[in-house]
């Protein structure tokens, strides 16, 4: 008996069922980078929300972790992140105990940022937590094809001049 629809006619999507996307759009490059970027930021900032952190608070801790103390003003120009909001980043981990500020000996005006030992120990919390993330988002690359995406993704950081 024939319902009137053949195997031809799109019905309802059923929830298992990934849309059919355009080639042109599965083809962009561009677009792909941006989907990629969506999730995987989605991923990392429920990551470290678990932990009471955020991606600034993770950058702040692993240049001074890697670089050792530094003003705010350097601290913003290592990370990236605008003085202003570094402003915020560093109250907030003072306020944790994860820095201390101290004035800097050569210009009292200005402080001297320190990760603290409790510090190091949430930036390494972190780093699991991150390292968790990362491979979610990379589940179906090989681990050369890791290695290759990475490198080719600070090609295009470094090429378009932004700070890692």
């Amino acid at each position: 008996m024939n319902s009137g629809m053949d195997n031809s006619t799109p019905g309802p999507a059923r929830a298992t069922e990934r849309p059919v996307t355009a080639a042109r759009l599965r083809n962009l490059g561009s677009r792909l980078l941006s989907l990629a970027a969506i999730q995987s930021d989605r991923l990392v900032n429920e990551e470290l929300a678990r932990a009471g952190a955020r991606k600034w608070h993770y950058a702040a801790l692993a240049t001074l972790d890697e670089f050792g103390p530094a003003s705010q003003a350097e601290l913003s120009r290592r990370t990236g992140i605008y003085r202003s909001d570094m402003v915020t980043v560093i109250n907030e981990l003072a306020d944790r105990g994860l820095v201390e500020r101290s004035p800097n000996p050569a210009d009292r005006r200005r402080n001297t940022i320190t990760v603290t030992q409790q510090g190091h120990r949430q930036l390494l919390k972190l780093d699991r937590l991150l390292i968790e993330a990362e491979n979610e988002v990379l589940a179906p690359l090989t681990p050369p094809e890791r290695e290759e995406l990475t490198r080719l993704l600070a090609a295009l950081v470094d090429h378009h001049g932004q700070s890692m």
